[in-house]
């Protein structure tokens, strides 16, 4: 059920989100060890269980005058809510700002594919407040999948229109790369802003797994204001399964969703070689199963390629260490942010390139992933409308406007992809293609299915 506002002001604003979890930290901490046989002792089978993606999901919420009760109930119906799940509650000062109690819970053992309602706020004398979601398809290569693809949001009219848009056919879950509430564009990092972010997305992240990637606007390091701690806000705020990745940090991690396995990645964690994240990306993709995932992605907040004055060559670091890893593991696509403007590439690669052999020129690759940069989703700073020219040869669409994107997996081979413009006030499709995949049709060239027109050079 959904309260009034003077019940919200009273009890204090329960804004929620929802983010897609691939295992329980209990199931994420299994181990082996060689079956050995020591003489007058029984086996030791080499048998571990196997990872149950997806049959967990995070609940976060924040109240703001009081604790409350952290327990989530949730269950098959919304008048029958089973299940219980207790929460913890954890809070954070910024500079002059104290936030509100924020509460995170568990919910565990779900089925795959099923929707599930849930209540927070159930302790006597608190506002409750209930919503559903469906959890993701159980992994296997020819599920449907509808995933969203949104970035560099904010919070504005334009955001406003991006988010509606999307929901006029949201998927199952949205892959986000980055650049959430803009707090740290306001004076002071003024961290009241992810309180009313937390508010507008609520629409969408309560209903919905979101799978979060960090961009710049997350990192909030500010010496001037004693602020040392990077990423404070944000890791108070959302949860990753990090842990149930392998992961030593909660800003690189993976998730299965029905046929894709998506690989987030840190823009401002180090990822040069040795680094952690580095060998967790090289361990991540060995873990890579292509005949239960075939759909394979690379979520991070700077664009490898880009073509748009802004951030110009900012992700040359990280594709000069991982574009090859990338390029030899067939990644389908990469998505990106950051830049606030929309562009596809065509499957390109510069893996060959060192600095004696003078081939830096990045050359079509059919093993190569689309590199898709999607920073458009309407924040405060506005659109990034300075292209260059001419248009490299690997730049296949771009256009400067304010959109969000879809991708629909039909089955282990085939996937459309669609973006859409924010166009007075209406959703205009302007790029679309068909993906195949790469490991089942790794010499396909799917450009050539390419409908968007492309004028003669």
């Amino acid at each position: 059920m959904h309260t009034v506002a003077i019940q919200r002001r009273r009890h204090g604003a329960v804004t929620l989100l929802l983010v897609a979890a691939a295992v329980v930290l209990l199931s994420a901490a299994a181990q082996t060890a060689a079956a050995h046989r020591p003489r007058g002792c029984g086996v030791t089978s080499k048998y571990v269980r196997k990872h149950q993606t997806g049959t967990s999901m995070f609940v976060s919420w924040v109240t703001v005058e009081a604790e409350g009760n952290s327990t989530v109930l949730y269950g098959l119906a919304a008048d029958k809510l089973d299940l219980a799940a207790e929460g913890t509650i954890t809070r954070y000062t910024y500079y002059n700002y104290t936030s509100g109690y924020i509460h995170h819970a568990t919910l565990t053992n779900l089925q795959h594919g099923t929707r599930y309602h849930y209540a927070v706020g159930v302790g006597v004398g608190d506002t409750v407040r209930a919503f559903w979601f469906t959890t993701p398809p159980a992994p296997g290569p020819d599920v449907p999948l509808r995933l969203g693809l949104i970035g560099d949001l904010g919070q504005t009219a334009d955001s406003n229109s991006t988010l509606a848009h999307y929901e006029s056919h949201q998927g199952d879950a949205v892959l986000f790369v980055g650049d959430l509430s803009y707090a740290d564009k306001h004076p002071l990092h003024d961290n009241n802003r992810w309180d009313t972010w937390g508010r507008f997305a609520e629409r969408s992240v309560a209903y919905q797994p979101w799978v979060w990637t960090t961009g710049n606007h997350e990192v909030d390091f500010a010496p001037e204001l004693g602020e040392l701690a990077p990423f404070k806000p944000f890791t108070h705020r959302y949860p990753t399964p990090w842990k149930a990745s392998q992961s030593s940090e909660p800003y690189w991690y993976s998730v299965k969703l029905g046929p894709a396995h998506i690989i987030v990645l840190s823009s401002y964690s180090a990822f040069g070689k040795y680094t952690p994240q580095y060998k967790w990306v090289e361990a991540e993709l060995k873990r890579v199963d292509r005949e239960v995932t075939p759909w394979l992605f690379i979520s991070t907040h700077v664009p490898w390629y880009n073509s748009n004055n802004f951030h110009y060559m900012e992700g040359e670091p990280m594709r000069a260490q991982l574009e090859k890893m990338a390029v030899d593991a067939r990644v389908d696509a990469v998505f990106a942010g950051h830049v606030h403007a929309y562009e596809r590439t065509h499957r390109y690669s510069n893996i060959k390139y060192n600095v004696t052999d003078g081939k830096c020129t990045p050359i079509a690759d059919r093993r190569a992933p689309v590199y898709v940069v999607i920073g458009d989703g309407g924040n405060v700073e506005g659109l990034a409308d300075e292209l260059t020219w001419p248009q490299p040869a690997y730049s296949a669409f771009r256009e400067y406007s304010f959109g969000h994107a879809v991708l629909d997996i039909k089955n282990r081979t085939h996937a459309y992809y669609a973006w859409y413009r924010n166009h007075d006030g209406n959703k205009v499709t302007a790029d679309t293609m068909w993906f195949t995949n790469r490991y089942h049709m790794p010499n396909h060239d799917d450009s050539m299915t390419m409908i968007t027109a492309k004028a003669a050079c």
